[in-house]
């Protein structure tokens, strides 16, 4: 009988502890890990942005550069709004 109840605590915990090495691994570790992550989400949404500009042929390619300057921009101004709370 004690045998077994070691057996149940014992897998008790290693649930527990699987569950919260989940649950660490989901978020940032740091504030600077969460700007880095922005950063590159602005990027990546930049990039896109401009790359459906130039296939869409309504705007010429300054029009598009600019375009991608501006939601880079808009990015850095979120986050320092973020930042400032």
């Amino acid at each position: 009988m004690t045998m077994e109840k070691l057996r149940i605590v014992g897998a008790a915990i290693m649930i527990a502890t699987f569950g919260i090495a989940l649950a660490e691994t989901a978020y940032a570790q740091t504030q600077g890990m969460d700007r880095r992550q922005d950063r590159r989400d602005t990027r990546q949404d930049a990039r896109q942005g401009k790359r459906d500009c130039n296939a869409s042929g309504q705007k010429s390619r300054s029009d598009c550069r600019q375009e991608k300057r501006d939601t880079r921009q808009e990015g850095r101004q979120t986050r320092q709004d973020r930042i400032s709370k």
